[in-house]
């Protein structure tokens, strides 16, 4: 099977977009640059289309890597033979080429190989047969050496029979389907540890059981964290006398005889000892690794969302870092998100001195021009923005409460002392939820997106999987906004297309030694910034106030001719040009195709020209929890309440009402009718209204509804 052949059957797109796909990939072509600038290779995939090849491509490379190494090993057993071979070659799964596998790998001492040391085989061989009326007569020859007696000797020819059993490829596959249909998991509690606090979350779990191949993702990953965390123990399995059953058909011949009455036993421990351990882990694996999937995925899709928050943009922001006995670390910063100043202050209990610290505020407010203010939404959130709102400001101030997850993740990082030498965590801290105001995107491109807070059991998957699934997400989002070369920290342009790491350093480094770069072509001087790295990035990468107008814009610097041609042709300057829609929709674009480029591209170039460097993202917009609720006994069922939408899940959305704990709005309650994906009806940072259906203050939960 070829690795076309392979993508092509679990993928139903063009043999040529598969392939020139392929092809700009092994040229070390991004996914972002592929699907922007590349369209009429690919025949216009999309991000998540090439991904899917990346990923199988890789899939691919690993069966195959896998297949010869088996190849290789089973030929210096000099046991692989033409038939063999072939089977190899079709097997289209790990797993296929592992059953193939089996029978030669090696092992380490066993009850059968013990048996085959014994001489037991040639008798092994007689009762699989079940042909020979008497297996004792039969037996007796082999009775010698280590082996001393008749039933000694059945035994041990037992024991091969069931290796052999459990090597048949035929007989895992048909117990594999059975525990894929049938199989049943079951919890039951570990009774030291029941009455333990830490147990109460999983206990739901104390005595379940359910159709394993029903079980939803979340409910899965939670189990297995259960059994970990040593409070329940699991169990997955089959009807034990079907599975019997199903080995007995392919493996028994004749009618009853006493070699047919041994294979019967052979097969039961075969399948209690062999086969029944493996197939359980397999394809306990199997759903583990769907579950992970269905995890990573509802993380990727949440990251998106937070990185491509709204932005409040260059304004002046003073930003608040709430707290009762430490008091409120403020810093401000200017328009790019440098800081200007910062200090404490304590407008709450047990250090209360609101009176000075409103002084403070309105003076900070005016000396650095403060436009908004920024305040986290961890302990304190709510009483410090009441404080703040009481102020009397001489201009309007917009106030707004921002996420904090992270925020100490940051302060604590390489990247914030690289970023501060000078400053404690609390200072790092606080410049982060201002700068975390202004733009999103560019300030959590530094945390480790599993401590921003948005996954679902994120830290019980693949890890490698989920770094891999993160990474290209910030990528897409990077890339999807743009860079201006000029502001942005090593952090956001490591994300770049084409830059990584090292480059992001050596371009910051350019930057502070030559100053501004004032044009795309320069890039071009950065060490090490070669040809292939420069095609990839320079698109992405903005320059305001350039030499050349399309340096701040998506147009890769590929087609600057054709958009100069476009100009020339309609008599304007490419200034002129831009921006211009009167003249931009009466150009005929089909007088600018050639072979590399086409209608995709070009309408791509209009469009930026209509609207160059535009922000895909949406403005900030402002946002009041209800004045009545502080804590949790504020609460109450019926209550009908404002909040943000802060985590989303497979089984519904948890959402900020302005409180330390988050409502949890089960998916069931998310509309009127069935739901079965909550991203189709919310979205992370979405202002919603909820009704209280439940709270349980002991055990700080609460149930909304989104239903009318």
């Amino acid at each position: 099977m070829t690795q076309l052949q392979y993508i092509q059957s679990q993928l139903s797109l063009p043999e040529k977009s598969i392939l020139k796909t392929i092809e700009l990939l092994n040229e070390d072509c991004t996914i972002p640059f592929i699907s922007r600038y590349r369209k009429e290779m690919t025949g216009n995939l999309d991000e998540v289309q090439i991904g899917q090849i990346v990923k199988l491509k890789t899939a691919y490379e690993e069966l195959e890597k896998r297949r010869e190494a088996i190849l290789k090993a089973i030929t210096e057993q000099e046991a692989l033979t033409p038939q063999l071979q072939e089977k190899i070659a079709q097997a289209k799964t790990l797993t296929a080429l592992e059953d193939l596998y089996l029978p030669y790998k090696k092992k380490r001492k066993t009850k059968a190989s013990i048996a085959k040391e014994n001489g037991l085989e040639p008798l092994a061989k007689i009762i699989m047969k079940q042909q020979h009326e008497d297996v004792i007569y039969a037996a007796n020859r082999f009775v010698k050496g280590e082996v001393t007696s008749v039933e000694k000797a059945i035994e041990g020819a037992r024991h091969i029979i069931a290796e052999w059993i459990n090597e048949k490829e035929y007989v895992r596959n048909k117990i594999r389907r059975l525990y894929q249909r049938k199989a049943t998991i079951t919890t039951k509690v570990v009774k030291a540890k029941k009455d333990d606090e830490n147990a109460q979350k999983y206990k739901q779990y104390f005595d379940w059981s359910e159709s394993l191949h029903r079980t939803p993702s979340h409910r899965l990953l939670a189990m297995l964290r259960a059994e970990k965390e040593g409070f329940i123990k699991l169990k997955v399995a089959v009807d034990k006398e079907e599975a019997l059953e199903t080995i007995d058909r392919l493996v028994i011949k004749t009618d009853v005889t006493s070699c047919t009455d041994q294979v019967f036993i052979a097969i039961e421990d075969a399948y209690k000892r062999l086969l029944s351990p493996a197939i359980v882990n397999e394809v306990l694996n199997d759903v583990k690794a769907k579950a992970d999937a269905t995890a990573i995925s509802v993380f990727a899709d949440n990251l998106k969302q937070l990185l491509l928050g709204a932005p409040l943009g260059q304004k002046r922001v003073l930003a608040i870092d709430p707290g009762f006995k430490s008091g409120c670390k403020v810093v401000c910063l200017d328009e790019k998100g440098d800081l200007l100043h910062n200090e404490n202050i304590y407008p709450h209990p047990p250090q209360r001195k609101t009176t000075d610290a409103g002084k403070k505020i309105r003076s900070l407010v005016n000396a650095y021009k403060i436009e908004a203010i920024a305040i986290g939404n961890g302990t304190a959130s709510r009483e410090t923005e009441f404080f703040i709102k009481k102020i009397q400001f001489d201009r309007d101030l917009q106030v707004f409460i921002v996420n904090e997850a992270g925020a100490s993740v940051y302060s604590a990082s390489k990247i914030a002392r690289a970023e501060f030498p000078n400053y404690d965590v609390t200072v790092r801290g606080a410049v982060s939820i201002g700068r975390r105001l202004k733009d999103p995107l560019a300030e959590l491109v530094k945390i480790d997106p599993k401590a921003i807070g948005v996954g679902q059991y994120q830290h019980d998957v693949d890890q490698t999987k989920l770094k891999e699934e993160l990474d290209t997400v910030v990528m897409s989002c990077v890339n999807a906004v743009g860079v201006n070369v000029n502001t942005a920290s090593s952090a956001l342009l490591s994300y770049v297309s084409g830059i990584g790491v090292n480059l992001a350093e050596n371009v910051v480094k350019y930057r502070s030694k030559n100053g501004k770069i004032d044009s795309r072509n320069s890039l071009k001087k950065v060490p090490r910034l070669g040809p292939k790295a420069f095609q990839q990035a320079a698109a992405f990468l903005r320059i305001t106030d350039a030499k050349h107008p399309l340096d701040n814009s998506t147009v890769h610097p590929e087609s600057y001719h054709i958009v100069e041609k476009m100009a020339k042709d309609v008599k304007l300057s490419v200034d002129e040009l831009i921006g211009n829609k009167a003249v931009l929709s009466t150009i005929d674009l089909q007088k600018y195709c050639t072979e590399t480029i086409g209608l995709p591209t070009l309408n791509d170039i209009v469009k930026e020209l209509e609207k160059p460097g535009v922000d895909p993202r949406k403005a900030a917009k402002l946002f009041e929890f209800d004045k009545n609720v502080k804590t949790i006994s504020d609460v109450k069922v019926g209550m009908s309440l404002p909040g943000i939408v802060n985590n989303i899940t497979n089984f519904g959305c948890f959402v900020d009402i302005g409180i330390k704990e988050s409502g949890l709005v089960h998916i069931s309650k998310l509309a009127n009718e069935f739901i079965s994906d909550v991203n189709s009806v919310v979205k992370l940072h979405q202002h919603i209204t909820v009704t209280v259906v439940e709270v349980d203050e002991a055990r700080k939960r609460i149930q909304l509804s989104m239903i009318d």
